[in-house]
Order: structure tokens, then sequence, then C-alpha cells
């Protein structure tokens, strides 16, 4: 007969332990915006002590290490509820109306486009919304690159406290996003300031088998995320975002496509592609290439970039299911190209806006799309445009 060896109690409980481990960790999220080959070649380059890349990393370790010192965000701390009474629900105000100086009480609000007003800056679930989605991402790029373990555990205690923790987690709704007051308590337009959450999905491809992201945070993540897909999909508000002409309608098929994409629902993804996506492209542009919607507003090269960068991350997503999004036209000319195309004779200064946007503005957005569609097409001279801004440089995460 064998030996039959006895195993000392320690080690058995070691051996539970791990295998509990094991069975809880959340498979690697891959990538859904962000490019996997090039990240990976950057860091790369980065470990080898390349110079511009050094820079860049470092400047980004440093945005982390700020990260780090930030308290936990949250919309629970808010002073005033929103009407539901429950202080887990989102609050906005409409950051383009301001008190009617004809009114007593300056009710019901009129707008100034393009003016924010500051009571909408001082209601702060926007501010923290947007942070949460900008810090979780810089401190997963950061471990991504370092390997220190210090990012990715505050980038988890982020995540788990604005979307999970009972205590402090946001609802997956906006019913009361940029309401107006003495008019409305939430609009279609408010889900427009919920665009930052494509960010989470990247960060936590970022952060890879990291022990930290386990299964329990992965699918509590999916199940908001789906519950908000849903909301935005089903509830009057969102139902009313989804039929919005301009940018608005843009940014919403861009969240339902990712948020489709990050919890497995390829279906509702090509589906609102190609039944909403493609579509908008005989409304938003005309054949030159010019967003007639965008360039109407008081702030035209705003809000003409910010469009565009709605489109270029769709244009990513559709690949996801298919659709090449990067090449589609229309039978008179109309798509992604020519709406590229048309911003070069102005970031090659040989062309102005015919007005200026009413409050300051920089080219950054648009010169870091037209880089990465300078990927796509061969037709744009990327090297003449970004030669006049030596000071530029994307990185591979920016998108």
């Amino acid at each position: 007969m064998g030996t039959v060896t006895k195993w000392p109690t320690w080690f058995l409980l070691w051996v539970l332990w791990a295998a509990a481990g094991v069975a809880q960790a959340a498979p690697v999220q891959p990538f859904l915006l962000l490019d996997a080959a090039k990240m990976s070649a950057f860091k790369a380059a980065y470990k080898r002590g390349d110079q511009q890349e050094t820079q860049q990393v470092k400047a980004l370790l440093g945005q982390a290490d700020q990260a780090l010192a930030h308290e936990l965000y949250t919309i629970t701390t808010k002073t005033k509820l929103p009407p539901s009474g429950d202080k887990h629900d989102f609050m906005s105000q409409a950051p383009y109306f301001w008190p009617d100086p004809t009114k007593p009480d300056g009710k019901p609000y009129i707008q100034k486009d393009g003016l924010v007003n500051p009571e909408a800056k001082a209601m702060k679930d926007d501010a923290n919304l947007a942070g949460v989605c900008k810090d979780v991402k810089t401190l997963a790029l950061a471990y991504y690159f370092s390997g220190d373990a210090k990012y990715a555990t505050k980038a988890t205690q982020q995540l788990r406290n604005f979307f999970l923790d009972p205590v402090t987690r946001m609802n997956p709704n906006l019913n009361f996003g940029q309401g107006i007051p003495g008019t409305t308590d939430g609009r279609s337009y408010g889900i427009i300031q919920t665009r930052h959450l494509v960010e989470i999905p990247e960060a936590l491809a970022l952060l890879g088998s990291n022990t930290k992201v386990d299964a329990k945070l992965v699918s509590g993540l999916k199940t908001w995320y789906s519950q908000y897909t849903e909301w935005l999909t089903t509830s009057k508000l969102g139902k009313a975002e989804s039929g919005n002409k301009n940018n608005h309608g843009t940014f919403y098929d861009l969240q339902v496509v990712d948020f489709a994409l990050f919890t497995g629902n390829k279906a509702l993804a090509r589906r609102t592609i190609e039944t909403q996506t493609l579509p908008r492209i005989t409304v938003q542009f005309a054949p030159d290439g010019s967003q007639p919607l965008e360039l109407d507003r008081t702030r035209p090269w705003n809000y003409t970039s910010m469009n565009l960068q709605g489109w270029v991350q769709l244009a990513v997503l559709a690949r996801h299911v298919g659709v090449d999004l990067w090449n589609y036209s229309t039978p008179d000319g109309r798509g992604l190209r020519q709406a590229v195309a048309w911003f070069q004779p102005y970031l090659l200064r040989e062309k102005q806006l015919e007005r200026a946007d009413v409050t300051p503005t920089s080219n950054e957005t648009a010169l870091m799309l037209y880089q990465r569609a300078a990927q796509e097409y061969s037709s744009l001279n990327a090297a003449q445009v970004l030669a006049l801004y030596p000071d530029f440089r994307a990185a591979p995460w920016a998108i």
C-alpha cells in the first residue's frame, strides 16, 4: 500500500482560500474604445525609456497621484434633494438657463445659449459623475503602465463607492437631469451628462487581472450598466433623447452602443447603429462635411468638435459588431470621412469660422480626432496639420 500524505491544516486552508480566490476572479475585460495593440506598443516604448512616451506617462502618473489623494466621489452628499426625495437620484440644472429679470422670483428661467449659469455649477452631481469616471480611468492607466497596486486599489474603491455601495451608490436613472426652475424637474438633454460613463469599461480593461477587480465588482457594474441602459431605451426621457437631432442624439447612441457592448448585448449595439446612428448622418452632416446644427450654436467650434468626438467613438465601437461607420457614405456623399476633412482648412489656419465661440475654446479635441481619423483616411494631411501644433501630443488612450 502507498503512503498517505497528511498535509498540515494550514496548508489545506491555504489551498481552499486560493481556490476560492480563483473561483471569484473576474475574466479580463476587453477594450471597447482603446486599441489594445497600440496601448501595448506604447507601454513597450515607455519601458524602453523612449523620451516622448516617458514624458507622457510621467505626466499621467502625476495626475494619478492627485487622484489617489481625492476623496471618494458620491452624489449622496448633496444638501438639496431631487423631487423624488431620494439622494441617490442624480440631479442637475440646465446650464444655459438663467432667472428671468422681469419676474419677481425669476421663474420660469430663460435660455442664454452657451452661457453657463453659476447656479448649475453649484450643483455637484454632474461634476462628481464626470470626476469619478476621469479619476478611475487615470488610476487604471497608471496601474497599466506602472504595475503599482495602489492605483488599482483606489480605482476599485471609487467604483464600489459610486456604483455599488447601498449607502453611496447612484441610482441608474437620469430622471432629474438638467431641470429648469419653474418649468420642469428633468429633461432628456440631461442624458448627455452621463457620456463620461464610457470611460469605465476601458478602465476595467486597463486594470486587467488585478486581484481588486473581482467577479463581484464586474458583475455589479454590468448589472448597473444594464439597468441604466434599460432606462435609456424605455423611459420617456430616454426615448426623447434618442430623437434629438444634434449632438445629444449622437451621444445618446454612443452610450447605448457602448453600454450594450460592455454588458454583452451585441444585438442592441448593432441595431442602434443601423437604425439610429446611420440615419443621423443625413440629418447632421451637409455634403461638404459641415455640421449645420452645431454651427448654428453660439459655440460652433466647441460643438462641432465635441459632436465629431462622439462620431469617432461610434465608428470605433461599430467595428465590434461588423459595421464600417468610418467608410459609410450616403448616396450624396455625406459621411464621417467628409466630416473629418471639413476641419482640415480650419486647423491649417486657411479658414476661420464666420462666428467665433462666445467663450474661449481650443483646438485640442479637433486635433486629437483628426490624428485618430488619419489612421483610417490616407487622404488626410495629418503631418501638415500637426506640424503647426508642435506642442500637441495625443496619447493612445485619448479618444
